[in-house]
């Protein structure tokens, strides 16, 4: 089966790679994600053994930090039938579950993180979801050069 390559944004005050990189493991589920669009990846793309660029949004220089390693494919965000979970749904159904979630494991945390702007930058990475008008899923794919050029570029 073929690998594919992914892009999860986090604010990195609500979890970050540090924050993975002191779980058990190095190792956390990727829940709370409430958009449907995403929600589909989550559930019917994404799997074990695909790549991840682990992306901090919402902070003074937004860039990817890091890489992760899909360790576990879609399964039902329980968080959603918690009620006391921030994640809590009402109307998810443990039966018939509305979210699903992904187990990721660190792979690499950057050096030098790879900033927005250096993206914006970069020819090769003009088609990225990440860098089109309006892209705010938190979850995206990725093409095998864009994460193999922004391997590189974390080189530098």
């Amino acid at each position: 089966m073929a690998v594919h390559y992914w892009l999860m944004k986090t604010e990195p005050t609500t979890y970050s790679i540090d924050d993975l990189a002191k779980e058990k493991n190095q190792t956390t589920c990727w829940e709370g994600v409430r958009n449907y669009q995403a929600r589909n990846m989550l559930r019917d793309e994404i799997k074990k053994g695909d790549r991840v660029l682990f992306y901090h949004s919402a902070c003074k220089e937004p860039a990817v930090v890091g890489t992760a390693i899909v360790s576990k494919s879609g399964y039902p965000d329980h968080f959603a039938f918690d009620s006391k979970s921030k994640y809590y749904d009402k109307k998810s159904d443990p039966d018939d579950p509305t979210w699903y979630m992904v187990d990721i494991k660190l792979e690499k945390r950057f050096d030098k993180p790879v900033t927005l702007k250096e993206l914006r930058e970069r020819t090769g990475l003009k088609e990225m979801v990440l860098l089109q008008k309006g892209s705010r899923l938190s979850v995206q794919p990725v093409r095998k050069n864009e994460f193999e050029t922004i391997l590189k570029m974390a080189k530098r």
